[in-house]
C-alpha cells in the first residue's frame, strides 16, 4: 500500500525547522512557523544554517546542528522547494525523520503545504491529521580500478552528463550483470519515481507512480533514436561504465556531483533506507499532478 495510514498517530514532541538559504520569505515562514509551535507549546529547532542564515531575528530560539536534528527530531518542516527538501531528506535519510514540506518554489511535487495556510496545515499535522507514506531512495557508487572513490544517496535521481565536454560521451549499460547496450549521447537519468517527475520528465521520461516498485533509465539526446527510456524493477543492480576516451560528471539529486574518467564504474542499487514524508489529509497524487502539470487545463482559442 502506497500510503500508510498509521495505525496511531504519532506524537510530535520536537519539531524542527529547515529553511531556504537567502531567502527573505523563507526567513518570514520560519519565524512564523517557530512562533506558532511556541504557542502550541513545543519549543521549536531551528537548523544551524538556516539560523545563521536568518541571522538576530532567531535570537531566543534554539538552533542544532543537521545531526543534533536526526538525532532528537520527531519532525523535520522544510521551508522551500523541492530543492531544500532533498537537500534535508539526504542529510536527515539514515534517521527517517519525517518530513513536512512548505512550498516557496515553483512547483513543489514535495512540498505540498502552501505557505498561505502552513501554520493552519502544520497544527493539523501535529493533531494527527495526516497521511504518511515512504519514498524509496538510490545507493550509488563509483568505483576506478575495483575501489569505491564515491558514494551518496538519491532521492530524485542520478545524473551522468558529459560535463564540460561539447561532444556526445558513450556508455555502456549493464543490469544485473545482464548487458544490455552501449549508449552515445549526452548521458543518461536513473530516477526514482520521486524524480520521475523531476529531470526525467523533461527528458520524455514516463512518470511513475510512487507506489511503483521501479527505476526509471532515461537517455539523453541519445544518438540512436531508438534508445527509449525504460523502467526496470528496484530490485536490479544497475551498472554503467564511462568509455574512452572522454570524461564525464555524475549528479546526484542535483545536489552533489563526481568527477569520472574513462574506465571508472557507476553501481546504483535500491537504498535500504527510505524518506518518510507527511502529507495533510485530503492529499491526492493525481490532483497534485493536475495542479503542477495543468492537466485539463482550458485550451485557449482564438
Amino acid at each position: 500500500m502506497w500510503f500508510n495510514l498509521l495505525a496511531m498517530k504519532h506524537k510530535f514532541n520536537n519539531v524542527s525547522l529547515v529553511g531556504k538559504f537567502q531567502s527573505a520569505d523563507g526567513t518570514e515562514t520560519v519565524l512564523e512557523l517557530a512562533r506558532f509551535l511556541r504557542e502550541r507549546g513545543i519549543e521549536p529547532w531551528i537548523e544551524q544554517g538556516t539560523a545563521g542564515d536568518i541571522g538576530k531575528a532567531v535570537d531566543g530560539f534554539v538552533t542544532a546542528t543537521y545531526e543534533e536534528v536526526a538525532d532528537k527530531a520527531d519532525l523535520v518542516v522544510v521551508v522551500g522547494g523541492d530543492g531544500t527538501l532533498l537537500g534535508a531528506a539526504r542529510r536527515l535519510g539514515e534517521r527517517a525523520v519525517p518530513l513536512v514540506g512548505v512550498n516557496l518554489g515553483r512547483l513543489g511535487f514535495l512540498t505540498d503545504l502552501s505557505r498561505v495556510n502552513a501554520c493552519q496545515k502544520l497544527g493539523e499535522i501535529l493533531d494527527g491529521h495526516y497521511q504518511a507514506e515512504s519514498r524509496v531512495m538510490l545507493d550509488a557508487e563509483v568505483m576506478r580500478d575495483g575501489s569505491r572513490i564515491f558514494h551518496t544517496l538519491a532521492l530524485n535521481d542520478v545524473v551522468v552528463n558529459r560535463g564540460e565536454l561539447g561532444r556526445m560521451i558513450e556508455l555502456e549499460l549493464t543490469v544485473d550483470d545482464v548487458f544490455v547496450y552501449h549508449l552515445r549521447s549526452d548521458g543518461m537519468i536513473v530516477a526514482t519515481p520521486t524524480g520521475s517527475t523531476a529531470y526525467a520528465l523533461a527528458a520524455n521520461g514516463p512518470i511513475l507512480h510512487p507506489g511503483v516498485g521501479g527505476v526509471a533509465l532515461v537517455p539523453l539526446c541519445p544518438h540512436a533514436l531508438t534508445a527509449r527510456p525504460i523502467t526496470l524493477p528496484d530490485s536490479c543492480r544497475i551498472e554503467i561504465v564511462l568509455m574512452p576516451p572522454h570524461d564525464a560528471r555524475i549528479h546526484f539529486d542535483g545536489v552533489t556531483y563526481c568527477d569520472i574518467r574513462a574506465g571508472d564504474l557507476l553501481r546504483i542499487v535500491r537504498s535500504s533506507l527510505e524518506v518518510r514524508l507527511l502529507h495533510p489529509e485530503g492529499y491526492g497524487y493525481f490532483a497534485m499532478l493536475r495542479e503542477k502539470l495543468h492537466w485539463g487545463a482550458a485550451v485557449l482559442r482564438p
